[in-house]
């Protein structure tokens, strides 16, 4: 295995025990008798555990290197997601979820950081090809989630397997993971204890927030929008969080050609007019099959946007490229777990469909600000 293939191995890991978690939404709502809205409250501990682990732990991130960081926080997260069924109630979970996200954000740092450098070793792109085993992962447990929804099998088994598959595979891979060196143009500067954005940095972090708005409602909330909008049963309400991330995966995976041939910027604008038109069709749906054909198209355009924004920011020459990455991620990420609990909230009081369609505005904005993307656009 080449090293950076090691960082396929890390996001498709992770995605294994956090998409597992999430896939079983549904299942945990029921379980702690919780209402759309307190779902979402229940969710946003792990929002300010993302927040808190991208903006403080870049430093620490970088002291413990890429092996011992990502031991410690995929093993560790992965860890926290399987207790989480086993909690006696929601308030419970929220400790739980806050360390989780806390690991997550560290993780995030390190993945996009040591994605950026090979690109450099490399000479060619595989920032879209990483996130894209996120998605492939998180296409796979989803797939499974689905199946065992359908059988019934609990939560706590489900998550049970999907820690020990990590474990074990992870014990052999994640070993022989080293540090790529930094870019010869990097910043040589300290690394700042905090990471926030700057004026220059902001269209980034507003232009990678979009998808990531789109990838959280379509990863939490479209299972739960299949069921409550067509009663359809759980492997057909699982099966629009299986395509949605799969649609993903296939548009990560493929994109870096497409990005090198046509460029960021053209891109960037095509993808976010694709997620446009998938959300407009789930908001409208009048048949089931409208929805997951919608959701599959929103999975497709909110790809590849978010790997140019961090492609973006890592090659700036203001700060150093943890610090871009660490601001950027803080945004996006904030937005990709808060997002859903303000979805949520919509949901319970105007309609599930309503807080689709409040997606559309974000995109718009988004699509205006993809000259951020140009070649170019380093400092």
């Amino acid at each position: 295995m080449q090293p950076h293939q090691r960082l396929y191995f890390m996001q498709f890991a992770f995605a294994i025990t956090m998409g597992g978690m999430l896939t079983r939404l549904p299942d945990l709502q029921v379980k702690f008798g919780l209402t759309e809205g307190q779902l979402g409250l229940m969710l946003i501990t792990m929002s300010l555990g993302v927040l808190c682990g991208i903006t403080f732990l870049g430093r620490t991130v970088e002291r413990l290197g890429a092996r011992t960081g990502s031991f410690i926080a995929i093993f560790g997260a992965s860890a926290l997601y399987a207790l989480v069924p086993w909690m006696p109630s929601a308030l419970w979970v929220a400790p739980v979820l806050f360390c989780a996200g806390l690991l997550a954000g560290a993780l995030e740092i390190l993945i996009n950081v040591e994605a950026d450098r090979h690109e450099a070793l490399l000479g060619r792109r595989i920032m879209s090809r990483v996130h894209g085993m996120w998605s492939f992962g998180f296409f796979v447990t989803a797939l499974v989630a689905a199946g065992l929804r359908q059988a019934e099998v609990s939560v706590a088994i489900h998550l049970a397997i999907a820690l020990v598959v990590v474990v074990v595979s992870g014990v052999f891979i994640l070993s022989k993971v080293e540090n790529a060196p930094a870019r010869v143009e990097d910043h040589g500067g300290q690394t700042h204890a905090f990471a926030f954005p700057t004026i220059g940095l902001l269209p980034l972090c507003l232009l990678g927030a979009a998808p990531l708005f789109v990838e959280g409602a379509g990863v939490d909330w479209s299972a739960i929008y299949m069921r409550d909008v067509f009663s359809v049963e759980p492997f057909i309400g699982g099966l629009s969080v299986t395509l949605f991330s799969l649609a993903i995966a296939i548009g990560r995976l493929s994109m870096d050609r497409v990005i090198d041939r046509f460029g960021p910027q053209a891109v960037g604008r095509t993808l976010l007019l694709v997620a446009t038109l998938g959300v407009v069709m789930v908001a409208s749906a009048p048949h089931p099959l409208v929805a997951l054909l919608g959701f599959m198209l929103a999975g497709i355009g909110c790809s590849s946007v978010y790997p140019l924004a961090i492609s973006a920011a890592a090659r700036r020459t203001d700060r150093p490229s943890a610090v871009n990455v660490a601001a950027l991620s803080q945004m996006t990420f904030v937005v990709f777990f808060a997002g859903p609990p303000l979805l949520g909230f919509l949901a319970e009081h105007f309609g599930i469909r309503t807080s689709y369609w409040v997606i559309v505005p974000v995109l718009a904005v988004a699509l205006l600000l993809t000259g951020a993307l140009a070649p170019g656009k380093r400092v």
